[in-house]
């Protein structure tokens, strides 16, 4: 059973607001121990770019798969709020110059623009070590083989066979002409990887049986492709006022997507068959994976 509107948005809106807070009281000039001094000027890109805007997506998938493996306290929202930075620190570097030159993120100014180039690459560079510091840290859990666990995880999600590479390969893909298989495999790494591990996350540190970690970690990988595949019709069919960002800019560019390989209303089907999957996999768990469930529609279907 899939979760009201209201319900779901509710809880979406509170995983949201509680990521702003947490990130908020981090983000200050006071130095953490073993700190030396924090920047004036690059604490404020940094807040520039992780605070006051996007749906917090990758927080509320760690929350509530934790909260289904009976952990509802800080160390949730730590692992989200750590997950974010990570995902704002790749968004920081995507808009550079260099790679997929926007202007526009979240409906304001790209932070190399409302700041310089400069800026926002050392800003991206502290919130990729800020990531690790939040999830490193015996706050986030007592534990530290699940401390440990949760590092590597995030490190595979978002380096070299994950997100980094998802973007070399998305580089690669405006001078080469990928076929499906390809264009499937980046997307898993650009954006499907980070994805995979909000949900693979909240399973760690909730000590999930190998059997139902593997099940949220394929739900992950379904909701990482369903993301893209909505994110790109959004990118043929919106206003640039409406997504806060360029569109558009995939096929001016001659990048392959299953969007520009079979169009929008097969993908559209495509995207219905992925959410049929997702709910299966998370029958086992009855009434409690209604809120994941609902986070499954929500993917696929927002913007619709």
């Amino acid at each position: 059973m899939v979760l009201l509107d209201d319900e779901f948005q509710l809880r979406l809106t509170d995983a949201a607001a509680a990521t702003e807070t947490l990130l908020e009281a981090i983000l200050v000039e006071s130095p953490a121990e073993g700190e030396i001094a924090r920047p004036a000027r690059l604490v404020e890109a940094m807040r520039y770019a992780a605070l006051g805007g996007g749906k917090r997506l990758r927080p509320f998938l760690a929350i509530e798969a934790a909260r289904l493996f009976g952990e509802d306290g800080a160390g949730a929202l730590r692992i989200g709020a750590s997950i974010e930075c990570l995902h704002c620190y790749s968004l920081v570097h995507d808009d550079l110059p260099a790679m997929d030159d926007d202007d526009l993120r979240r409906g304001k100014p790209t932070l190399h623009r409302a700041y310089d180039e400069a800026t926002a690459i050392l800003a991206g560079d502290a919130l990729q070590t800020l990531a690790f510091d939040l999830m490193a840290d015996p706050a986030t859990t007592a534990d530290p083989l699940v401390r440990a666990e949760l590092v590597l995880g995030l490190a595979r999600a978002s380096g070299l066979g994950g997100m980094a590479g998802g973007q070399m390969l998305d580089l690669q893909a405006e001078t080469e002409a990928p076929d499906e298989a390809s264009i499937r495999q980046l997307q898993a790494m650009k954006t499907g990887a980070l994805i995979r591990f909000s949900c693979e996350a909240g399973a760690i540190l909730g000590r999930a049986s190998t059997a139902d970690r593997g099940r949220i970690r394929r739900f992950g990988e379904i909701i990482g492709l369903a993301f893209q595949l909505a994110d790109d019709i959004l990118d043929e069919t919106a206003t640039p006022e409406a997504l806060g960002k360029a569109t558009g800019k995939d096929s001016s560019r001659g990048k392959g997507t299953l969007v520009g390989l079979y169009g929008v209303e097969r993908v559209r089907t495509m995207l219905d068959e992925l959410v049929a999957e997702a709910e299966a996999l998370l029958a086992p768990f009855g009434e409690r994976a209604a809120t994941l469930a609902a986070a499954a529609h929500f993917v696929a279907h927002r913007g619709a």
